[in-house]
């Protein structure tokens, strides 16, 4: 059926219908390999009608070859004609036009991920994890800067997979944007079938931040990272709560968009770390912006300049231009000794480019991706498997080695090395290794409360930033728990850090009470004048944002670490008190069907209104979480939603489990023979 011009004539919002001039790349900028492409026929000609559908009939014999070219040499269609030309960069608020504050600030927001400096493939719309898209092409673009260009406080955009399905009436209380991105259907909730969901223009993989607009740039994940490491120490090494990791090496992979974060993590813990990136162009991003210190070649360089800066107590970020197999089999061959250990290579997407194999160069494996994907495949199983064997070895030598949530040992699973589970045949105890959240992040920060809150300033102020600085400084009590503490230290030190990539942005880990503290503090600072409007939110990788078993839920045991309720009722509970921004997610950092994540954003613009959504909206993005954590018996969680429910009495209640004793439930097993 052919839609009359009458019926076209009903559409206010669209693209124009003249053609944008022949898309111009920049030497030297990132580019994304070729995606896998497992459509037939049939299914290639649907792709080009769904793609074509954002375009005017009058265009669509022009456009058609260009966007089957884009598709066969790199497995989707981005049009990138429908680019603007030149960089995108977040720009101060009052540079973009629309008609209520937030379609402005999430303007700020979508340029500020795709910015030179920020995105991974910005051209390709990824803004990390070698997957994580803004939306799905430059035609998605264009018309969601338009439609947020017309969206008053009286509507809300709502945005399917990247497409912006159109503007609804709501009211002023209600969400400007509701997100959501790739929730596939059970059955089809696969690896083959997301795949040529992608392809087809479909589905968006969103990542956590990327596809929630709340991505600040390595930043984002830094603070995060410093914990981790920081507590890895103090868990294993015997360094003291106050103290930090001088004289201590990390050694991990990954360079990109979330691993960056790496090198300057261990700098500002006060250790010594070797970070193994196999992509130049990434090493002199994070050379250049100061996450790293120097570059070596050579596994013996590496661990020779790590040894020295440890045994002077000074810190330092190295960066090692080659595999990390490499290097863990020149550690392993030196009897090296390696205190902690990670990886942050994108193990959620190993066969896309994510895991480059020993033995290839970046480019070649870039190649071989896109010529010989079986080839490739084995490749990369080699190399996981090898990579493990690695790691064991260290590990019986005293090395502490734990998952990053990136699915690595996932991945080695996948790759045929069943040992690495915990009963040598499935996944469904875990893993020899611990993750990080069961040790780390879970029971020492995600329990309490305390999770990646982050703001940015729109105006694009530093000076902004620094007012902020000092409120959130202001609103920390150092004396109150060790992580506020640590809070205190961040915070003092954070500009001095040199975090910020991209827009004027802050990440502090701070829990329910501190969250809710700070953003009032910002609220009334806005409406008093002293800095302009700013936008808060989160990393979905939070207390209660997201539901994963290998990952943000892995210290969850009672069993409910496969359900999705908690992200899903955070989520909808965001939007019933009224946050400017909510998104819910297939995927993460783990990949399609392991997680469901859901972010939020605020835009602060000085109201009452926003005080009140501060005041209920806060403390329900964490305390859901705590709940829920409380409810699977963990002990920290069980103290802070205790505390809850004796502050807030009728008013507000966590149910709290019946604890049984463990010698009653064995008592009661004797019952059976079980022989």
């Amino acid at each position: 059926m052919l839609l009359s011009a009458d019926m076209y004539g009903s559409m206010e919002i669209k693209l124009d219908e003249s053609l944008p001039p022949d898309p111009v790349f920049r030497q030297g900028i990132r580019r994304a390999p070729k995606r896998e492409l497992n459509l037939s026929r049939k299914e290639i000609e649907l792709a080009l009608h769904n793609a074509l559908r954002y375009i005017p009939t009058g265009l669509h014999d022009r456009l058609a070859p260009e966007f089957l070219q884009e598709l066969l040499t790199m497995g989707r269609i981005y049009g990138y004609r429908y680019r603007p030309q030149g960089e995108i960069k977040g720009k101060p608020i009052d540079q973009y036009k629309g008609k209520c504050i937030e379609g402005k600030a999430f303007q700020v927001m979508i340029d500020n991920n795709l910015d030179f400096e920020v995105a991974l493939y910005p051209y390709e719309l990824v803004t990390y994890g070698e997957t994580g898209q803004v939306c799905q092409n430059w035609m998605q673009y264009r018309l969601i800067k338009r439609y947020l260009e017309e969206l008053t406080d009286e509507q809300t955009l709502v945005v399917m997979s990247g497409h912006p399905l159109g503007l609804f009436k709501s009211g002023s209380s209600s969400p400007r944007v509701i997100i959501t991105n790739a929730l596939m259907v059970g059955m089809f909730d696969n690896q083959e079938q997301w795949i040529k969901a992608q392809a087809l223009g479909v589905a968006n993989y969103g990542q956590m931040t990327a596809g929630g607009w709340m991505y600040i740039g390595p930043q984002g994940i830094v603070h995060g990272t410093f914990n981790t490491i920081l507590n890895a120490g103090r868990l294993k090494l015997g360094i003291p709560d106050d103290g930090d990791l001088r004289g201590h090496l990390f050694v991990s992979s990954g360079l990109g968009g979330m691993s960056g974060a790496q090198g300057k993590a261990v700098r500002i813990a006060g250790g010594v770390g070797i970070i193994a990136e196999v992509d130049r162009s990434r090493i002199r991003t994070r050379l250049e912006q100061g996450w790293i210190d120097e570059v070596v070649e050579a596994p013996e360089k590496a661990f020779e300049l790590a040894g020295r800066k440890t045994r002077n107590n000074e810190s330092h970020a190295i960066a090692f231009h080659g595999n990390i197999v490499d290097l863990l089999e020149f550690a392993v061959e030196k009897g090296l000794n390696i205190e902690l250990l990670s990886d942050q290579t994108s193990c959620h997407a190993p066969y896309d480019g994510g895991y480059c194999p020993q033995g290839l160069t970046f480019e070649e494996r870039t190649e071989l991706l896109r010529t010989d994907k079986r080839k490739f495949r084995e490749a990369v199983d080699k190399s996981l498997i090898k990579h493990f064997e690695c790691i064991r070895q260290l590990v019986e030598g005293g090395t502490y080695f734990f998952d990053y949530g990136n699915s690595f040992m996932k991945a080695v699973f996948d790759a045929g090395a069943k040992e690495i589970a915990k009963n040598g045949l499935d996944t469904s105890e875990g893993f020899i290794f611990p993750s990080y959240v069961e040790d780390i992040m879970g029971p020492m920060l995600f329990d309490f409360g305390y999770g990646p809150f982050r703001w940015v300033c729109l105006s694009g102020r530093k000076e902004d930033l620094l007012k902020t600085d000092a409120a959130a400084l202001r609103c920390i009590d150092p004396e109150r728990r060790g992580q506020d503490r640590d809070n205190y230290m961040w915070i003092k030190d954070a500009d001095k850090n040199k975090l910020v990539v991209g827009t004027q942005a802050r990440i502090l880990y701070q829990d329910a009470s501190g969250r809710r503290d700070i953003a009032l503090e910002f609220n009334d600072m806005v409406r008093n004048g002293e800095i302009g409007p700013v936008m808060i939110g989160r990393d979905h990788h939070d207390t209660g944002g997201t539901d994963s078993p290998f990952r943000e839920t892995a210290n969850i045991k009672d069993g409910s670490n496969v359900m999705a309720d908690m992200a899903t009722q955070c989520f909808a509970g965001n939007a019933a008190r009224g946050m400017s921004m909510v998104s819910l997610h297939n995927g993460g950092g783990v990949g399609i069907g392991k997680a469901i994540n859901g972010g939020f954003g605020l835009v602060l613009d000085g109201s009452r209104r926003v005080d009140e959504i501060i005041k209920t909206s806060i403390s329900w993005d964490v305390m859901s979480g705590v709940a829920r954590r409380a409810w699977a018996r963990n002990e920290n969680a069980l103290l802070v939603a205790s505390e809850f429910n004796k502050e807030k009495g009728r008013s507000e209640q966590i149910t709290l489990p019946f604890l049984v004793e463990e010698e009653i439930i064995k008592k009661t097993m004797k019952i059976v023979d079980w022989e």
